[in-house]
């Protein structure tokens, strides 16, 4: 094929219109034959009240699955689970090479170790910084200040011209950990000509600057110095800075660092194998927590978002075998609450400080910062691109609005909103071609199954209105040879006369029975979907809600 003639097209399948899931394609050919380099393969976390049961979202990867031929390469921003928590669930369908810094290498395989069954996924570490080729692809790796350590930007070199796709990321002038976001690289990439931008849009809707994790740290080395019990803190595990900043504030108070949970314990270990805990004293394990008086003792724990078998919620419900807190004693959350998670953290909150605990949170006190950027951030890193195109990514409806008009403003020619699925041919001229297959695919238990399928939908409505069973005995005749069995889950017992449902149901089986024609009655398909009609009618007349329904009917 001729160079004149190939296309570089790119196609979101997860991470836009949403926060989460986070999984890009770029391609290059034609419409023929395109290789393709795949970014990020994250998850979204599911609310329990939507998707009763689901552990996890995952990316529908069936297009790269039929492309797989094609795929050369998978390459990963940064170890947070909306850009890597899918690999160990869907890489075995691929099978593709990895390319990941050291510490999302090392959390990745530790990750991996963790979960019994899972497959060995080889993955080539690239240092910080490190330019590499995969296919036709020129990648080079740009630091990025965010919430995470080893986080990059990406700049993709093809004939076509360079994309920078940002992952996540923030200017932080003093970011505890890790060198500061590359303007020097980035400025440079804007001088030899930007063809396009794929940009985190998570704060557009925020102006100014997002503060430094330095503010933060100071925050919570005053809370600690002046803190007369004991102090737990909780947040992400991945925030390697905010840990470090908890092991500073409690040095300088004289206090020792216990980690409490296996997240955060699993988190340490790398940090110091991968040289980010440099400097770091020594923390205790969990069980010297007792012995230590509590005005010497910082916890670190994890649970920051309510989850309910990490060390918080169980400290909170006095459930720890290690860990207790009592009235006076101080938590801060230094972190904030994902969507979806506001009630399991609520309720947490709630427990402790029905104990007489003093929880603090963002909302009186600087101890979280956001790792995306806030609109000036936006403007200066389009001021030293200067992409011909600008794709807003990593956000709801309402973050790409706004980073698109942000976008505008700031005088990119091409702003181009698209959704999961649509492919957009970035050059020779920018416009979408087609649409790709996305979707969703939900992690139940050990199983990975398609959101279509009638499981979680089934499981939606049994939350709603239950499921009423019966089994019946038809004899030869077709009449009943015993009552029938009849079992109600999850509907009331009684109706607002004070009348047993249960006896509606067994009179509303016998009626229907007795009224079939006799040729039907020894069609057992026929009685049980007429059985199931006035079972499902009777308790909707009583009740008001129509459950689900199985009849199984016995020929005797």
């Amino acid at each position: 094929m001729a160079q004149g003639a190939q296309e570089l097209v790119f196609a979101p399948l997860g991470g836009v219109g949403e926060i989460g899931m986070n999984l890009s394609i770029y391609g290059l050919g034609d419409e023929r034959r395109r290789q393709w380099l795949a970014v990020d393969l994250g998850v979204s976390f599911a609310a329990e009240e939507h998707l009763p049961g689901v552990d996890l979202i995952l990316p529908d990867i069936r297009y790269l699955v039929a492309e797989r031929k094609n795929l050369v390469g998978l390459v990963l921003t940064h170890a947070h689970e909306d850009h890597y928590g899918a690999i160990i669930e869907l890489w075995p369908q691929l099978k593709v090479p990895i390319f990941a810094t050291p510490f999302t290498a090392a959390l990745l395989e530790a990750k991996r170790r963790g979960e019994p069954g899972a497959p060995e996924i080889p993955v080539t570490v690239v240092p910080v910084g490190g330019r590499f080729t995969v296919g036709p692809f020129d990648v080079e790796l740009v630091t990025m200040a965010h919430s995470i350590p080893e986080a990059n930007a990406l700049i993709i070199r093809t004939p076509r011209g360079a994309v920078l796709h940002t992952g996540d990321w923030k200017i932080d002038p003093t970011p505890i950990l890790g060198d500061r976001t590359d303007e020097t690289k980035l400025r440079a990439l804007g001088d030899a000509g930007c063809l396009a931008i794929v940009g985190d849009s998570t704060n557009a809707v925020r102006e100014g600057r997002s503060p430094s994790e330095a503010d933060v740290a100071k925050t919570i080395a005053e809370l600690v110095r002046n803190a007369r019990g004991r102090v737990a803190v909780t947040t992400f595990a991945s925030n390697v800075a905010r840990l470090r900043a908890v092991a500073d504030a409690a040095r300088l108070a004289d206090r020792e660092v216990v980690v409490v949970g296996r997240a955060m314990e699993r988190v340490v270990q790398i940090a110091r194998e991968t040289g980010h805990f440099d400097g770091v004293q020594d923390f205790r394990p969990h069980d010297a927590y007792g012995y230590l008086p509590p005005n010497k003792v910082v916890a670190l724990c994890t649970g920051s978002q309510g989850e309910p078998r990490a060390a918080l919620a169980r400290i909170a419900a006095d459930e720890h075998p290690e860990v207790t807190l009592s009235r006076g004693d101080m938590v801060i959350y230094s972190s904030r609450t994902i969507p979806g998670n506001e009630k399991a953290v609520g309720r947490v909150i709630n427990g402790l400080i029905e104990q007489g605990i003093d929880v603090v949170t963002d909302r009186t006190h600087l101890v979280h910062v956001s790792g995306h950027p806030r609109r000036a951030e936006l403007e200066e890193l389009i001021s030293w691109v200067r992409p011909k195109i600008l794709i807003p990514v990593h956000g709801e409806a309402l973050h790409l609005s706004e980073h698109a008009k942000l976008a505008r403003k700031c005088g990119v020619k091409e702003v181009i909103q698209i959704r999961n699925g649509d492919l957009l041919r970035l050059a020779p001229d920018a416009r979408v071609i087609d649409e790709v297959p996305s979707g969703r695919l939900y992690k139940d238990g050990w199983l990975v199954v398609d959101a279509q399928s009638r499981t979680v939908a089934d499981r939606k409505r049994l939350s709603f209105a239950g499921a009423l069973s019966v089994a019946l005995a038809i004899g030869e005749k077709g009449e009943l040879i015993d009552d029938p069995s009849v079992d109600l889950i999850g509907i009331p017992e009684r109706d607002r006369d004070g009348g047993l449902i249960l006896e509606a149901v067994q009179d509303a089986i016998e009626r229907t029975i007795e009224s079939l024609p006799r040729k039907r009655r020894a069609d057992p398909d026929a009685v049980a979907e007429a059985v199931r009609r006035a079972v499902r009618a009777t308790v909707a007349e009583k009740w008001g809600k129509k459950p689900m329904c199985h009849v199984h009917v016995l020929e005797v």
